[in-house]
């Protein structure tokens, strides 16, 4: 497994080593002692989550915060997406700092989030299954977000808005000078 920095600080790509052969693949989708030799991370997973999408579902931007935030390592099953991260620690060089990556069922990159981040994704492919890792539990209470179209990060959300399929609630959701004053 190789693991990439991003330019965000404690944002990471994984990279799996596949192993193929005629019965098909095997590889290592997270391997603990390899993580946190690398990133100096130590983390401990909690839940998994999985959603199912169509082309044009877009989710996010969203994040838990104080005790419930989460760290989340993510990944597509089957299918593309465009999936963006925002720095929202206000303490971080790359506060308020975005990066985004095209994960498939292909090349099954993997991107770790880690807690004091935004999160979301749009499906690039007819359907997508996304999964995540998270370290801390959902709580309802401690869920917040930033919209999508926020005018101060302009995301590239790599397609027409006209094709964006998004949720009552995340249409609601404030700007990202809303979201980190205070």
């Amino acid at each position: 497994m190789e693991i990439q920095l991003t330019p965000l600080k404690d944002c990471f790509v994984l990279t799996p080593t596949i192993f193929k052969d005629e019965r098909g693949t095997f590889y290592e989708t997270f391997n603990q002692n390899v993580f946190k030799k690398v990133t100096e991370i130590e983390v401990g997973f909690v839940q998994d989550n999985q959603s199912t999408s169509t082309f044009g579902v877009l989710r996010g931007l969203h994040y838990q915060v104080g005790t419930m935030a989460q760290a989340k390592l993510v990944r597509v099953i089957q299918g593309k997406v465009l999936d963006i991260v925002v720095d929202l620690r206000k303490d971080s060089e790359t506060f308020g700092k975005h990066f985004s990556i095209e994960l498939d069922d292909i090349a099954q990159q993997q991107l770790f989030v880690p807690r004091g981040f935004a999160h979301g994704f749009i499906t690039l492919s007819e359907t997508s299954k996304f999964a995540y890792k998270c370290d801390n539990f959902y709580d309802k209470a401690s869920e917040r977000g930033i919209i999508y179209n926020d005018a101060t990060l302009t995301l590239d959300w790599h397609l027409s808005e006209d094709k964006y399929i998004i949720s009552e609630k995340d249409l609601e959701l404030p700007s990202f000078l809303e979201a980190t004053k205070g």
